[in-house]
């Protein structure tokens, strides 16, 4: 029976789908019953009961498998309480209301109870404020939480990123969702997947203010809405958009909505905008429903889908997309066909199903990026709003920073070490990395340690440096207690990488070893250590394979997975590793494969899971790729860096598996990698200073037991080197020790780096960790780095210190005055761009290369640039 009130404004059709998918998930998670629904046996208001439908009828599988209707509910009544209290409440639409304020998940970070905690920290500043003005407000005390670092894909929650005080993009962006829904404003986390003209992606927020969604840099406030350093990169997106648990019914562009999950395309508010309409046939001419057609781009080195689209009864696909190259890749039922669809082509497309093998030899083509645009011009900021904001600014690093300062100590955690009789400067690095947790970290090393030694402390080790923000003491205990009682004769470094880590892949760390400590009777647990594989089929005999969402895929934890028994292949192939690893078996995921696999007497072998979709599941054969140089490299061929110029991947049911190896990885000639035999393509490419790709595809074979030997090449390119304008000298600068210093005297007889930068924001902080990676090359060039920071960007909380890794011949200055600065841009668009200003000069000081704004790679094209006019007989292979 279901209600006909018109509850969020919802007419019955609408409520009934939603009763129907909710009765579907209580079939679905049956064996989670109670502890998912049992919140329904308290007294609940017809809002508050419909409103958890809601939740249950679109959640993810791994949230079923995760967490307990109790915190669910505590976000349903926070929600509905919250509404009631703001100012705003009741002009938020429910339908605004039900999708972008009531969701309790962003991304993908592990859902807490966050909503009151956030509320009691913004009510009171944001009760008296328009909407408008509360963004801009809860933005300022994001800035005050949180700042920018780069970090690895797991995303932590709000609640963690606060305690951390830094986290990335996505991170910063779930912090500053979570806030203003915490107030009732509804909020989206906006992404581009992936950069056209450069690496890497962003991830920003949109919030909505009577009437209208605007946009704002998460932890990055700006004086106005509708403003931020990545403006003018987004101008040049071919995709912006965001995700939405429930059958979202729009406005905006739909690209996918399926299984209650909707993703919607928002590139037009940002971008100029075109719909690609693909049609796929096959042989016969007929057309072909259900294909998957892909839109690539290139991007660190691979060709990764922005978008995938399958088509309708007609064979049609359709997809809105910036004025830049694809890749269009259309699959089914082990046929495909792929096209390089140019900017300036027809916007109909067509392709034909009728490739089964991948091509031979070597492919050549570009891919080039929207071009640069201009946005519309805004009002000039008073003098005394652009001072008010700054003074914000500045408040904001100073309460952040003072928080930082309340982290262990370095003196602190070598007074630790000495007490516990463990080495201070490993002890030191863990205090160090967890940071807001160190407290927390430092009293679990002193409740173990005396009963277990180091064991402790290589446990802390051995996690990822994140994973020490996030991770207490009933977790640790668990994980060191289990591990120990599971030593057996294992040496020590297997012991530790394989056995005591509980780190398996991206997933949340839980307590977890006790739970399967007692899920097997001693005779099975045995049999499994004798056969893991025997342990592979008892799992996947009580396991239901169920495609969670692509972002969420193996993101669930291992205890969550195993007590629901259903998911996606990751989540099994981590419930395995853990589950293994609990039982003393060493076991992993293989490092490029992130496939499963146990320690056996002959070494690595893998857990065959019979119904799974891996590949080679039959047998444990493998083949051996080895790379090698290019024979006839040019002086411009740059040094190959996986992930960064060159990727290899497989081809699998139709689609190009990218292999996982470290960024940046360089030692790629030095031994030859255990692959899985099948078909490979080896993707090089070399990016251009306009963001164009001259990129390379080389096919090969790989057969088991056997080793193919495949040349790493890349497109020869022009190094264009212009003289830009010449840079007047004079402009009288301050150290940052107070001491004056003319900008002549700063740079080189043969050249010199020199950069406008914005110490708090995010594209600075991207040049700053590449001239830190680039450190050795640039030292090796012996040139100068001159970083120069204006007033208005200056913030008392800024420590050079806080950057040791920097080139040796780095120096950091005041410049008050922007007279050197405006010499230096006259272009419109750099100004727009916004900080950094990058520029390399010449022995004569003249300016021979400049870039504005945010771009991955600006540092290493610097580099390049500056050993080109330094040293012109060195090879781009050697910086």
């Amino acid at each position: 029976m279901t209600s006909q009130t018109m509850v969020f404004s919802l007419d019955s059709q609408t409520l009934e789908r939603i009763e129907q998918k909710f009765q579907e998930k209580i079939v679905f998670a049956e064996a989670r019953k109670d502890q998912l629904f049992h919140v329904f046996e308290q007294e609940l208001t017809e809002e508050e009961t419909w409103a958890l439908k809601y939740l249950f009828a679109y959640m993810p599988v791994n949230d079923l498998a995760d967490y307990d209707g109790a915190l669910f509910l505590s976000h349903v009544r926070q929600a509905l309480d919250i509404r009631k209290r703001v100012p705003w409440g009741e002009r938020v639409p429910d339908h605004l209301f039900l999708h972008f304020v009531l969701p309790y998940r962003v991304n993908t970070e592990n859902i807490e109870d966050f909503r009151g905690i956030l509320y009691n920290e913004l009510a009171e500043r944001t009760a008296r404020l328009s909407m408008a003005d509360a963004i801009l407000e809860a933005n300022y005390w994001c800035h005050e939480k949180a700042t920018y670092i780069g970090s690895d894909l797991r995303t932590i929650s709000p609640l963690t990123m606060i305690r951390n005080a830094r986290g990335r993009c996505g991170e910063e962006s779930t912090l500053a969702v979570a806030a203003l829904r915490s107030i009732g404003i509804p909020a989206r986390q906006v992404y581009t997947p992936r950069w056209a003209h450069c690496d890497s992606n962003h991830a920003w927020v949109e919030a909505w203010a009577d009437g209208q969604w605007y946009y704002i840099g998460a932890c990055e406030p700006e004086v106005r809405l509708n403003q931020g350093w990545f403006s003018p990169p987004a101008r040049r997106a071919m995709l912006i958009n965001t995700r939405i648990f429930a059958d979202y019914p729009g406005p905006e562009d739909i690209t996918l909505n399926e299984k209650g999950f909707t993703e919607i395309n928002l590139l037009e508010n940002y971008a100029p905008a075109r719909t690609l309409d693909v049609i796929v046939r096959n042989e016969q001419g007929e057309p072909v429903s259900g294909a998957s057609v892909r839109f690539e781009l290139y991007n660190m080195a691979e060709f990764y889908p922005i978008a995938e689209i399958r088509t309708d009864e007609r064979g049609a696909a359709s997809f809105k997309t910036g004025y830049g190259d694809l890749l269009i890749r259309a699959v089914s039922e082990g046929k495909w066909s792929e096209t390089l669809y140019k900017a300036h082509d027809n916007e109909r497309i067509e392709l034909v199903l009728a490739s089964s093998e991948q091509p031979a030899g070597i492919v050549d083509f570009d891919m080039v990026p929207p071009p640069e645009g201009e946005g519309d011009a805004a009002s000039a900021l008073s003098e005394e709003m652009i001072r008010a904001h700054n003074r914000r600014l500045e408040e904001g690093s100073k309460i952040r920073t003072d928080y930082e300062g309340t982290f262990l100590s370095e003196e602190k955690a070598f007074a630790v070490a000495k007490t516990l009789g463990l080495p201070p400067a490993r002890v030191w690095d863990v205090l160090q990395k967890a940071r807001g947790n160190s407290r927390e970290i430092a009293a679990f090393l002193e409740e173990r340690s005396g009963e277990y030694g180091e064991w402790p402390l290589r446990l802390l080790e051995s996690l990822n440096e994140k994973d020490l923000i996030d991770t207490f003491r009933q977790t640790l205990d668990d994980h060191l207690i289990g591990a120990i009682s599971r030593r057996g004769s294992w040496d020590e470094d297997t012991f530790v990488k394989y056995i005591l880590c509980p780190r398996v892949s991206y997933e949340m760390l839980v307590p977890y070893r006790r739970v399967f400590d007692h899920a097997f009777t001693a005779a099975e647990a045995e049999a499994f250590r004798k056969n893991p594989s025997k342990l592979a089929g008892h799992l996947e005999q009580g396991y239901a394979y169920h495609e969670d969402l692509p972002n969420l895929k193996g993101k669930g934890n291992p205890a969550g997975t195993y007590s629901l028994m259903k998911g996606d292949q990751q989540s099994l192939d981590i419930l395995f590793v853990a589950v293994c690893r609990s039982l003393g078996i060493p076991a992993r995921l293989h490092p490029s494969e992130q496939k499963p696999q146990f320690l056996g007497d002959g070494g690595w072998e893998d857990a065959v899971f019979r119904l799974a979709s891996h590949p080679n599941q039959e047998g444990s054969s493998w083949g051996m790729l080895q790379l090698l140089r290019d024979t006839e490299v040019s002086k411009d061929a740059p040094a190959a860096s996986y992930a960064e110029n060159f990727t290899f991947a497989r081809l699998e049911d139709g689609v190009y598996k990218t292999l996982v190896y470290p960024y940046g990885m360089t030692d790629v000639y030095d031994g030859p990698y255990e692959v899985e035999p099948g078909s490979y393509r080896l993707t090089s490419g070399v990016r251009l200073k306009d963001g164009t790709v001259s990129v390379r595809f080389t096919y090969f074979t790989v057969r088991a037991d056997d080793t193919v030997e495949v040349a790493l090449t890349y497109r020869e390119t022009a190094v264009d080197i212009p003289v830009l304008g010449k840079l007047e000298t004079g402009g009288v600068l301050t150290r940052l020790d107070g001491t004056g210093a003319v900008l002549k005297g700063l740079l080189g007889s043969e050249g010199a780096i020199a950069a406008w930068i914005e110490p708090e924001r995010e594209p600075t902080k991207h040049l700053l960790r590449e001239l830190s990676e680039l450190a050795e090359p640039l030292d090796k060039l012996g040139l100068p780095i001159v970083l120069a920071i204006g007033d208005a960007e200056w913030t008392a909380s800024f420590d050079p210190a806080g950057y040791p890794k920097l080139p040796a011949r780095t120096v950091f200055v005041r410049d008050s005055g922007y007279a050197s600065l405006s010499g230096f841009i006259p272009d419109p668009a750099a100004h727009e761009a916004g900080y950094p200003h990058l520029f390399v000069l010449d022995g004569q000081d003249q300016i021979r290369y400049a870039a504005s704004g945010y771009k991955i790679g600006t540092g290493k094209e610097a580099l390049q640039i500056a050993a080109a006019i330094s040293h012109p007989r060195m090879d781009r292979s050697e910086v």
